[in-house]
């Protein structure tokens, strides 16, 4: 039984307050104590990597939804390493991990829920139908964190991976949490490994800040994604590491006729001070799916290395939505194959239900004061030739590049404006308009005053 003292004392068994305009970088939450905080040892958990705790985790969190009207309560998680399928938080909850403890998702199916796919996806994204509940969930919630002193939470998804590539999968695959439709959420100071798909995503959120965590899966795991903003607004990112297969952080927000209809985008976003590693992806990706647009996002201070892309936006035809009011800057890239991209042809549809003449907007996208080593192709923009990519604004940016590609920037169906960048970009870029080139001076002038809001 763990000491009452010790569990009132730990750090961040906390209750979420958002001061200032919400839940973006610039208005961090004040943490304030819980009241009430409890072991996952007090209902029968065993950290010894074998014994399933999945009912503990349901008892203790059902225990503590007693307390969301008392100020709220903790749940302590001990060293150990302990076993389980998914299960749900609730409102004002504190999901603590101290150092040593590893929460260990089980590699049967059968101890993860299959739940309906979400509306804005219509399907599950890998197989029709339903998909497998993530590892830790949380739904309609008001309050919620999921924090510690560098606790591990490890998906085991190894087996994913595999059934994945075999195309053995009964249902698309989970992720390690996943929060939806819920407000004021937390998730900080901890180290995630090995997600079946993505580690952590936010769906339908508002107010959400994820800071000081660590995620990784190896470079040969299939379609893994870090951090996953979805159809949500006033997020923060900050101060992460983060390495995966695929994608480190994407920002998407539907899919095709089921994103238009749910209406939601990605909006209001602020990700500065992270280290981004992508081996068959892009370190930062918006789209492909972002029919319910994705716009107001201001990234800064980011390192990026060894990835396939750096910066990549995506979509194609079907998607509707939009990609705008868009600022990326101080970014660092090295080894790089390419270091800037947008494409209108990538991504698959749902079904056959989607319209062709929705046609995706891209347009007002500033990236200032970028340098790269190693670099392949400076960039790439294929626009849509029904859609052009619009007001494409490139400032300050030196790219180093390698002889590998006789090709250093490729361009279709695109127009913007340069201002020293190196390699010289295609002249659908270098040849400003007055109405391209005062759209950029906007965007920059407004974009340090947009990423403290």
């Amino acid at each position: 039984m763990i000491d009452v003292a010790l569990l009132l004392l730990v750090a961040l068994s906390n209750a979420v307050r958002v001061s200032g305009d919400g839940g973006q970088c610039g208005s961090n939450p004040t943490l304030d104590p819980r009241p009430h905080s409890v072991s996952i040892l007090e209902f029968g958990a065993v950290g010894d990597g074998r014994t399933l705790n999945t009912i503990a985790f349901q008892n203790a969190i059902f225990y503590l939804k007693s307390f969301a009207d008392k100020g709220g309560a903790q749940l302590y998680v001990p060293p150990g390493k302990w076993l389980t399928g998914s299960f749900n938080l609730t409102s004002h909850l504190t999901l603590f991990l101290e150092k040593g403890a590893v929460i260990i998702g089980s590699q049967d199916p059968s101890h993860w829920d299959v739940v309906e796919p979400l509306p804005s996806y219509g399907r599950g994204l890998e197989v029709p139908g339903g998909r497998y509940q993530s590892l830790i969930n949380g739904y309609m919630l008001h309050d919620v964190v999921v924090t510690g002193n560098n606790g591990t939470i490890d998906g085991m998804g190894m087996v994913w991976w595999e059934w994945y590539s075999s195309h053995s999968l009964n249902h698309s695959r989970p992720h390690l949490v996943e929060i939806v439709a819920s407000d004021n959420v937390v998730v900080s100071n901890l180290t995630f490994l090995n997600a079946p798909a993505y580690s952590i995503h936010p769906v339908y959120c508002s107010h959400v800040h994820i800071q000081n965590v660590s995620i990784s899966a190896p470079p040969e795991s299939p379609y893994t994604v870090g951090i996953v903003p979805d159809s949500s607004e006033y997020v923060c990112i900050e101060d992460c590491i983060v390495g995966m297969g695929f994608d480190a952080i994407s920002l998407k927000s539907g899919w095709d006729e089921y994103g238009i209809a749910y209406g939601r985008p990605t909006e209001n976003v602020h990700i500065r001070r992270v280290h981004l590693h992508a081996f068959s992806g892009s370190a930062l990706a918006f789209g492909s799916d972002m029919s319910g647009g994705i716009s107001n996002v201001v990234v800064e201070h980011a390192h990026v290395m060894k990835s396939n892309s750096g910066i990549e936006f995506r979509t194609i035809r079907g998607r509707g939505g939009y990609m705008k009011d868009i600022v990326i800057s101080d970014i660092e890239m090295e080894n790089v194959h390419t270091a800037i991209a947008a494409t209108g042809n990538c991504g698959s549809h749902p079904d056959d239900n989607f319209d062709p003449n929705a046609l995706p907007l891209l347009h007002h996208i500033t990236l200032r004061d970028v340098t790269g080593t190693n670099i392949t192709i400076a960039g790439n923009f294929a626009g849509i030739e029904e859609s052009p990519f619009t007001n494409i604004c490139l400032s300050n940016i030196t790219l180093s590049t390698n002889s590998v590609s006789p090709m250093t920037w490729e361009c279709s169906n695109v127009s913007g404006f340069s201002d020293s960048v190196l390699p010289e970009p295609c002249p659908e870029l270098g040849n400003p308009s007055y109405d391209s080139s005062s759209s950029c001076f906007y965007l920059m002038s407004i974009s340090g005053k947009t990423a403290v809001q």
